[in-house]
C-alpha cells in the first residue's frame, strides 16, 4: 500500500525540502502521511474549482505548486475562502502537498524545465546552489535570436496566444534568465551573469523600467503560463513512477487572468 507520507518522501527526493526558500510552507501541510493515496490530484493553486474537484473526484492527495496554507492561521472556520476550502478538503480526507520553492530551484523542477523546454545549452543556476539545484536558471540559445524571435518562441512551448515583453524587438539575445512565477527579483542578478534577457511570469511595473533602462530583454508569460505546464508534467511522472495510483493534473484548473 502506497501512503501519502510515501508520496511525500518520493517527491522530496527531487525537490529536497531544504532546497525552499526560508519564507515558504513546504512540505505534508494538511492530512495523516499513514493513509493511503491511491488518487492524486495536480493543481497549480488550490482555489475552491480545484478543491471542489479534488472532493468530488475523491482524490486521497492533492499536490499543489503553493502552498495552502501559506502563512500561519490564527483560526480556522467558515468565514473566509482559505478557511471552507481547509475544512471542505479535511472533512473528505484529502491531503495537501507542496513543495513550491522547492520544485522551482530542484534540478528537474520548473526552471530546469523551462531552460530545457527553450532548447538552452550550459544551463546553470543563477544563483547556485549544490550540484544542480539552486534559484533561477540561465543559459545560452544555439542561435542568437532576436527579442521578438524569442517571444515567439516562448509562446510556443507554453502553448499560450499572448504575453507580455519589454524591450526593442530586434535586440539580440544570446543569453537568456528564466525565473518562473513571480520573478523581477532576478533582473539584476541575471544582467550581472551576462543576460541579455530573463524570462519570467510576472513582475512590477518597476521592474519593467529597469530592464529598459539597463538594456536587458524582459518576457513576462503570466505566473500560471510559466509554471502550470511543470505540474502536468508532474502528474504524469507521478503516474509512471506509482503503478496502481491513479495520477491526474486538475481540470478545473485556469488562468484568472484574461487577455483581451
Amino acid at each position: 500500500m502506497t501512503t501519502i507520507q510515501d508520496i511525500a518522501e518520493l517527491i522530496e527526493a527531487s525537490a529536497p525540502r531544504q532546497l525552499a526558500e526560508e519564507w515558504d510552507n513546504v512540505g505534508l501541510l494538511v492530512g495523516d502521511g499513514r493513509r493511503p493515496a491511491r488518487r492524486i490530484m495536480t493543481c497549480l493553486t488550490i482555489t475552491p474549482g480545484s478543491a471542489a474537484e479534488a472532493v468530488r473526484e475523491k482524490a486521497d492527495l492533492v499536490v499543489t505548486h503553493h502552498p495552502l496554507p501559506f502563512r500561519p492561521l490564527k483560526r480556522l472556520t467558515s468565514g473566509t475562502p482559505e478557511g471552507r476550502m481547509l475544512l471542505d478538503l479535511i472533512e473528505a480526507h484529502v491531503a495537501v502537498y507542496s513543495a513550491h520553492t522547492a520544485f522551482d530551484s530542484a534540478a528537474k523542477g520548473i526552471n530546469q524545465q523551462l531552460a530545457q523546454g527553450l532548447g538552452l545549452a550550459q544551463i546553470e543556476p543563477i544563483v547556485p546552489g549544490d550540484e544542480l539545484s539552486g534559484s533561477g536558471r540561465m543559459g545560452r540559445l544555439q542561435t542568437p535570436q532576436t527579442l521578438a524571435e524569442l517571444v515567439e518562441r516562448v509562446k510556443a512551448f507554453l502553448a499560450i496566444e499572448h504575453l507580455q515583453y519589454v524591450g526593442d524587438d530586434a535586440h539580440q539575445v544570446r543569453k537568456l534568465g528564466i525565473a518562473c512565477g513571480s520573478g523581477g527579483d532576478f533582473l539584476d542578478a541575471a544582467q550581472s551573469k551576462g543576460c541579455d534577457c530573463l524570462l519570467t511570469g510576472e513582475t512590477r511595473f518597476h521592474t519593467a523600467l529597469a530592464a529598459e533602462a539597463q538594456g536587458v530583454g524582459l518576457i513576462l508569460a503570466g505566473h500560471f503560463a510559466s509554471e502550470r505546464f511543470a505540474l502536468v508534467q508532474l502528474a504524469g511522472w507521478l503516474d509512471e513512477w506509482l503503478p496502481g495510483v491513479h495520477v491526474w493534473p486538475s481540470r478545473s484548473e485556469r488562468d484568472p487572468v484574461r487577455w483581451a
